[in-house]
């Protein structure tokens, strides 16, 4: 892989180069909606040393740069070119939105206290250099696409546009998709009476006698009233973003379903305890599970993630919890199910991709 290669790629991902006035420490950016993604490129190739006192000040010089601009919400991530991963295992330990490229054998090596995806560019990065003028051309060649598309669109469009279009906003498609549909699902409720309440509402005896295991999901797309859809969703809207884009779009669907089943049946055993006889629903126990791999994903990144630290996230569980102790028709089984069926998954994710990272990469 050479520097031509990798401003072809970058490029071609809708991103924009700024140089630096030292060759080393260049990096590129694309405009999200409220913010910006960079990667801080970093080519240890060239007899390069740098404490990592220097390398967060160059980082700090970074957001400077937009801050200048006045934009203040930068999301950034180094590439480390290197082909000896000792020599910069330091900055890697500091930071864990750093990875390191392996010019010697085509390789992205990311560590156990990595972020494990950045918008989804893991994966383009990793077929990039597995063939990088394969890809290249490849990108070419949909942009062409791209650019003919345009040319048919209105004119009106200008140039801002354009670049926001080509750029390639990163979208969590999960967690909208699952808002939508618990919306439209809630809507058609409000035609229907208590028909899909009565079917798809989780009743224990019917999931058990009646062996109606559906229920365990059908469930998570009920609500009772439009402030139990609207608590539930606004909740899962803004801590489940972050989750889908650390955890990639089909493994954050995993926790989400699974949480959700495991709130269910933990309610279930609560009910059989108790000799209760009701019908629950709602996506609590779901979004709970959001919650608690959101922590589990904040002690694996050293106590932080993004705006969220542990410490706001305890409190914010404590609270939760607390409300519903004190509310009337609070399902708290479900709740405590779902973010220990959520935390645990998302812990044996977490570590299992460590692990491979370890196996594949050297990675420590």
């Amino acid at each position: 892989m050479v520097e031509q290669q990798l401003d072809e790629f970058m490029e071609g991902e809708g991103y924009w180069k700024v140089p630096s006035n030292v060759p080393e420490f260049i990096f590129y950016f694309h405009v999200e909606n409220n913010y910006v993604n960079v990667f801080h490129v970093v080519n240890y190739e060239r007899d390069l040393g740098i404490t990592a006192e220097q390398y967060f000040q160059i980082k700090d010089r970074i957001k400077d740069y937009f801050a200048e601009k006045n934009i203040y919400h930068v999301h950034i991530l180094s590439l480390i070119i290197c082909g000896e991963a000792e020599r910069v295992k330091h900055l890697c330990k500091e930071d864990s939105f750093c990875w390191v490229i392996n010019p010697i054998f085509d390789r992205l090596v990311i560590y156990e206290n990595q972020v494990d995806d950045f918008y989804g560019m893991r994966s383009r990065i990793e077929l990039f250099l597995k063939n990088p003028p394969a890809y290249i051309e490849k990108t070419k060649s949909i942009k062409r696409e791209s650019e003919k598309s345009e040319r048919v669109k209105k004119a009106g469009v200008g140039q801002k546009e354009r670049e926001k279009i080509f750029s390639g906003a990163y979208i969590p498609y999960v967690t909208v998709s699952l808002i939508i549909i618990n919306i439209l699902v809630f809507i058609i409720c409000t035609f229907t009476g208590r028909m899909l309440y009565n079917k798809g509402g989780f009743y224990t005896r019917a999931f058990f006698e009646g062996k109606q295991y559906y229920r365990a999901i059908t469930s998570m797309f009920l609500h009772w009233d439009v402030n139990h859809l609207f608590s539930n969703m606004i909740i899962f809207f803004y801590l489940g973003e972050m989750v889908e884009k650390y955890f990639g779009h089909i493994k954050y669907a995993v926790i989400y379903i699974t949480a959700g089943i495991m709130g269910n049946l933990v309610s279930a055993g609560y009910e059989i305890y108790m000799e209760l006889n009701v019908i629950s629903a709602g996506a609590s126990g779901a979004v709970f599970g959001v919650i608690g791999a959101l922590l589990v994903l904040a002690c694996a990144h050293r106590g932080h993630l993004e705006k969220i630290t542990i410490n706001k996230l305890l409190i914010m569980i404590a609270y939760s919890l607390y409300s519903g102790l004190v509310g009337e028709n609070i399902n708290n089984a479900a709740h405590i199910g779902g973010f220990l069926g959520g935390a645990l998954l998302a812990f044996l994710l977490w570590a299992f991709g460590k692990k491979t990272d370890n196996g594949e990469d050297n990675a420590v």
